[in-house]
């Protein structure tokens, strides 16, 4: 369903009101397979994808090499009728979103017959217009909203991971050393945080791990939520005392006096990628399977390895993202990865209670987790 660019989102609508219109409002009609809900579908080989294109979700290890299909494959597979679907990002010049936007512009969604519109929204406009149906997907992460939305009625899946960080990188939690302070030991007690989401971001669970070797946990934290193209700015002129920054971002800061690298994401595990409404996980099926193929042969075939050991691929990514090519050259790659690590959703529950912006119980990963669109856009069987 393509996002209507009249719609009035946000402060109009009252979450209890979404919550409500999500828990009563029924399916759509549907005469056709795509009706039958993900999980329930045969499963066939992939031609490309074999033996490597899936890895067990219990392993957590750092050196994990990601699942892989050979490129160009998964192969396209065009729906009968075309279909237009809307995507809701944070922002498009993050690297973590490359993928999106290559499938866009080299027509991997096209291939598959569909028309797709990526729409920067922030996490929490876009999450109730996911949840009504009025946007089909959102690339963002199982944020502590997402979690209490599901727990509230929200029909809403994490279906695909999106990256990890090269064992090298530096993305994550930065900070401006005060007097005393040294890059081993930071009070991080009471000191302001600028992040994309504030409070309730899956960066609790990676800066949960890095505190522990600092002082102050993450309910002594005062979180502070900035735009994407703000949280440096508030880091260098000393808006905030810390900042998450993300691939190529925080090379701005590294090396130069005065700032700290205190922990970033596990490598080897996701933390976000692709989420689904109803629409994709229910009533159109056939649909949610194509945007993670397409999604999914897009990083076969352009970031299946170190994709900036290609000169002429880094040129094109920089114009695409509206990114300072030096500073993308500067980062490793990321390590672009479809796949969902068995217990992540926990994990990051566990950390939103320790923040105090957990609702309810812990939900269990059959609440939170869909890998079933996915293993079949590969072709493995569960």
């Amino acid at each position: 369903m393509r996002w209507k660019k009249g719609h009035a989102y946000g402060a109009v609508l009252t979450v209890a009101a979404l919550l409500a219109s999500a828990a009563c409002s029924s399916p759509q009609d549907s005469d056709s397979s795509a009706k039958a809900a993900a999980g329930d579908r045969t499963i066939r080989p992939v031609e490309g994808c074999g033996a490597k294109s899936w890895t067990d979700p219990k392993d957590r290890s750092p050196t994990r090499t990601p699942a892989r299909c050979l490129p160009g494959s998964p192969p396209p597979q065009p729906l009968s009728e075309p279909r237009e679907l809307t995507i809701a990002t944070g922002t498009l010049s993050a690297e973590y979103v490359a993928p999106l936007q290559v499938a866009l512009d080299k027509g991997e969604f096209k291939r598959e017959g569909l028309d797709v519109e990526l729409k920067v929204l922030p996490t929490p406009d876009a999450l109730p217009l996911l949840a009504k149906g009025d946007i089909d997907a959102l690339w963002a992460a199982p944020e502590a909203a997402v979690m209490n939305g599901i727990k509230g009625g929200f029909d809403i899946k994490w279906v695909a991971g999106n990256f990890s960080p090269a064992p090298n990188s530096k993305s994550g939690l930065w900070v401006r050393l005060k007097e005393g302070d040294t890059a081993h030991r930071v009070a991080m007690g009471g000191r302001t945080l600028g992040t994309m989401i504030g409070k309730g971001s899956v960066i609790a669970y990676p800066m949960e791990k890095a505190l522990e070797k600092h002082g102050g946990g993450l309910a002594d934290i005062q979180y502070q939520q900035l735009g994407s193209a703000d949280v440096l700015t508030a880091l260098q002129n000393g808006g905030v005392d810390s900042a998450w920054l993300l691939d190529p971002v925080w090379r701005k800061v590294d090396g130069k006096q005065g700032y700290a690298f205190l922990g970033g994401q596990p490598p080897g595990e996701p933390l976000g990628g692709m989420l689904y409404g109803r629409t994709l996980l229910q009533d159109d099926v056939e649909a949610g399977v194509a945007l993670l193929r397409a999604y999914i042969r897009t990083v076969n075939t352009y970031f299946a390895s170190d994709y900036k050991q290609n000169a002429t691929f880094v040129t094109y990514l920089a114009k695409l993202l509206k990114a300072e090519e030096p500073i993308l050259k500067s980062t490793p790659s990321l390590r672009m990865d479809w796949e969902i690590r068995a217990g992540t959703t926990t994990r990051l529950q566990s950390a939103y209670e320790a923040q105090g912006v957990a609702e309810g119980d812990p939900l269990p990963e059959s609440r939170t987790v869909n890998r079933a669109l996915y293993e079949e856009a590969v072709g493995h069987l569960p």
